[in-house]
Parts: structure tokens; C-alpha cells; sequence
């Protein structure tokens, strides 16, 4: 018996932004079930060891998704903690690629309450290709990998 393939690729973006993350020098801690967060991360740095719960939450737009100036996350997250990280990873809607355009790794403090749960907008979409919006550039990729290293990572502004 052969079962049909999820239409998106939630698993895959969790173990995608674990890789990345290792390849960055944290340490990746499973949960034995899914309650919550997808992952726990650790990282030794000269101010001590660096604790971030994360939750990953993959944009997948399909074709006729339409232009955004705001794009990223809005629904219920199932656990929130100040300390945590919101890491979404961006696809295009060109399923055929096999990575995510961009990635932008969430503090806290820029995860807003609203009456659908929850909402972290750092990127934009348009003509099929998600962006980072200008005032949050640090969140992605690498400065945004490095910034989870800081103390004040909670409090990050934009």
C-alpha cells in the first residue's frame, strides 16, 4: 500500500532549517512528540549557553497566490515562549525547487497578538518570489542566524 504525498513540505522545511542551523554550530534537540515547538537549539557562546525553542512555520504560496507588501506567518502557534525563535522559511511558487528562497529567523518581539492567534510578517511577495522587507533584512539568512546568538535577542527591534 503506498500513501499520497502531503501537498506541502512541512517536515522537510523543519529538517531543512535543523541542517542549516547545525551547519551554523547549534546543537539540535528533537522533542519526542510534537506538542510545540518543532525543536530546541543550543549554542555556547563567549556570554554562556544560548537556549532557543523554535517553531517552523513554511510559507508554500501556490501559483495564483497575488502580490503582498506584508508576507509570512499568521495562525495559532501552539506553544510561545520569550526566548524562542519563529524561523520561516520562504518557497517560491516554482515547486520544482528544492529550497527555500529565503529564511528569516523571528525573535519574540516580533511576534504579534491578533484575534486569528498570531502574526510575524518580516517578508514580501510579488510575482512569485517572496522578499525581505527592508526594515527587516537582519532576520535572514546568516545575520539572522547570528543575531539569535545575542542575550537581547528577545527584546530585537526593527
Amino acid at each position: 500500500m503506498t500513501t499520497k504525498a502531503p501537498k506541502t513540505r512541512d517536515y522537510f522545511a523543519e529538517m531543512y532549517v535543523a541542517g542549516i542551523l547545525a551547519d551554523c554550530g547549534w546543537n539540535i534537540y528533537f522533542p519526542r512528540r510534537d506538542k510545540g515547538f518543532d525543536f530546541i537549539i543550543t549554542k555556547s557562546t563567549p556570554n554562556g549557553i544560548v537556549i532557543r525553542p523554535v517553531q517552523v512555520k513554511g510559507k508554500y504560496p501556490e501559483k495564483i497566490k497575488t502580490n503582498k507588501s506584508y508576507y509570512g506567518f499568521t495562525g495559532k502557534l501552539t506553544e510561545v515562549n520569550e526566548e524562542m525563535a519563529l524561523i520561516i522559511p520562504f518557497f517560491s511558487t516554482d515547486h520544482s525547487t528544492t529550497s527555500p528562497d529565503l529564511i528569516a529567523f523571528m525573535p519574540f518581539s516580533q511576534i504579534k497578538n491578533t484575534p486569528k492567534g498570531h502574526k510575524c510578517h518580516p517578508a514580501c511577495f510579488s510575482n512569485g518570489i517572496s522578499g525581505e522587507r527592508r526594515d527587516f533584512k537582519k532576520f535572514f539568512g546568516s545575520p539572522g542566524i547570528q543575531l539569535m546568538e545575542s542575550c537581547d535577542w528577545k527584546d530585537e527591534t526593527i
